[in-house]
């Protein structure tokens, strides 16, 4: 017996949220900052510049405060991809060079409470955590996609112990 098309689509659409429900969402990088404003547009362009030092203060003259996690950690592997194209270790080199001319590499936090805290006592700071790790302490100024071949190791941030929104 053939079921009616329309039965068909409206079957669809009223089990459609449920599967999508079902479905993991997929982790994603958010950039964070304090309760305290920075006084500028934060497009992806101006944080590729801040997060390479290009820019240093915002318009109200607050010194903007980078941050990583260290080079060998996954987040930090998919945000460099994500926003500033390139891999940790091609930046090595990049800082490498920008050292001898007087600017140091973002400060490197060692987890992401680390960060999280840093960024929320510390006006200018930004930083960068794991979705599922964003809680009332920052405010999320962007959101970046985790690369693909980084998905799995992100994702596996949120499931560690005390993960969680």
């Amino acid at each position: 017996m053939a079921m009616c098309p329309r039965f068909a689509w409206a079957l669809f659409l009223l089990l459609c949220p449920v599967w999508l429900s079902a479905v993991p969402s997929l982790p994603h990088i958010d950039v964070v900052t304090g309760s305290a404003p920075i006084d500028l547009a934060l497009d992806r362009s101006l944080l590729r510049d801040i997060f390479l030092k290009r820019v240093v203060i915002d318009r109200a003259g607050t010194a903007l405060v980078p941050l990583n996690m260290p080079p060998e950690h996954p987040l930090r592997a998919a945000f460099s991809k994500a926003l500033l194209g390139k891999a940790p270790d091609a930046l090595q080199r990049f800082w490498n060079e920008r050292y001898f001319q007087g600017v140091s590499p973002p400060y490197v936090v060692r987890s992401q409470e680390a960060m999280l805290r840093f960024v929320a006592e510390t006006p200018g700071a930004l930083g960068y955590v794991a979705s599922c790790r964003v809680d009332s302490r920052v405010r999320v100024v962007a959101e970046l996609p985790v690369p693909g071949d980084l998905v799995d190791a992100v994702a596996a941030l949120c499931s560690e112990a005390g993960a969680g929104r």
